[in-house]
C-alpha cells in the first residue's frame, strides 16, 4: 500500500508504522484491534500528519467508523475488491483471501450485500500467513504449502478470479498467482486507495505544493532489527526503523492514548 501510494504522491512526506508487535490482527479481540488503531493515529497526529491511511482490512472493519467520527484529518480505509472482481469474473465465482476477522466483520458482510450480485463469491480465511509475510518467509515451502492449501479449493469450485483481502498478502502474490495459475486474475486495492489518497488530499486542500521528493519513515513495534530486514526485503530500499515511543503499549486498555508531544517530525 505505501509503494502505491508513493508512486501516486512521489513529492509527499510519509509516515510507515508497522505494528508488529501486535500482528497478526486477524485473530485479536475488536477492542484490541480499536485500542491499536487509536493509538497508532494519535502517534501520527503527533508527528503531523494531515491524513490517514488504515492499512488493514482487519482494523478497518474494527476501528474506521469509529476513527472518522474521532479523528480531525481524513482518513482512508480498505476494502477489499470485491466490486472489481465481480464485474471481471468469467465463470461467475470469485475467491476471497482474507484473515478471519475481516471475513466476520459487518464491514466485509455489507460489502457482500452491495456487490457481490451476479456471482458466487467464496471466503476463505487464511491463518498464517500474515505471520509469514511478518517474517519475510516470502517463498519457502511452508508459505507454498500454506497458500496451496488456501487457493486450490477456491479454484476447485471455479474461482477464476482471487481477492487479496488482506494488506499483507501482495507481498505473497507472485507465489499466489505461481498457485493459481496463469488464467486466474488476482486483484488488490492498493492502486484505487492510492488515487483515493490523492483525491481526499485534493479535495482538503492539502496536497503539496512542491516538487521535490518527499522522505519515508518508518516505525515499528516489536523486534526492530527483525523488522528493519524484512521492511528492507519489501520495500527494496535500505532504510533506518525508528522504535515505535513507549506510550502506545503503556496506554493500550486505559481509555487514553496520550503521545509526548516533544516528538517532532524531524528527530
Amino acid at each position: 500500500m505505501l509503494r502505491e501510494i508513493r508512486r501516486e504522491l512521489p513529492f509527499e512526506d510519509l509516515i510507515y508504522v508497522a505494528d508488529s508487535a501486535h500482528a497478526p490482527y486477524g485473530d485479536k479481540p475488536r477492542e484490541q484491534i480499536e485500542s491499536r488503531s487509536f493509538a497508532i493515529a494519535e502517534f501520527l497526529l503527533t508527528l503531523g500528519a494531515k491524513a490517514i491511511v488504515v492499512a488493514c482490512n482487519t482494523a478497518t472493519s474494527a476501528a474506521a467508523v469509529q476513527m472518522r467520527q474521532r479523528l480531525s484529518v481524513p482518513l482512508i480505509a480498505m476494502e477489499p475488491a470485491v466490486k472489481p472482481a465481480v464485474v471481471q469474473t468469467r465463470s461467475g465465482v470469485v475467491g476471497v483471501l482474507a484473515t478471519s476477522q475481516t471475513l466476520a466483520s459487518h464491514s466485509f458482510v455489507n460489502l457482500l450485500g452491495q456487490y457481490a450480485i451476479g456471482a458466487d463469491v467464496l471466503v476463505q480465511p487464511c491463518p498464517g500467513l500474515v505471520e509469514r509475510v511478518e517474517q519475510g518467509a516470502l517463498e519457502c515451502d511452508i508459505t507454498r504449502r500454506l497458500v496451496t492449501s488456501y487457493v486450490k479449493p477456491l479454484l476447485d469450485r471455479g474461482a477464476d478470479t482471487l481477492v487479496l483481502g488482506c494488506t499483507h498478502y501482495p507481498h505473497l502474490r507472485p507465489l499466489i498467482q505461481e498457485v493459481a495459475g496463469p488464467e486466474v486474475s488476482v486483484l488488490d486495492s492498493g492502486v484505487g486507495v492510492a488515487r483515493q489518497v490523492r483525491r481526499r488530499l485534493g479535495n482538503e486542500g492539502l496536497l503539496r505544493d512542491q516538487t521535490s521528493t518527499g522522505y519515508t519513515r518508518f516505525f515499528a513495534s516489536g523486534d526492530l532489527a527483525r523488522t528493519a530486514v524484512v521492511i528492507e526485503q519489501i520495500w527494496a530500499d535500505a532504510t533506518e526503523v525508528h522504535p515505535l515511543p513507549d506510550p502506545a503499549t503503556k496506554n493500550e486498555g486505559k481509555g487514553s492514548h496520550r503521545w509526548p508531544l516533544s516528538v517532532s517530525k524531524t528527530d
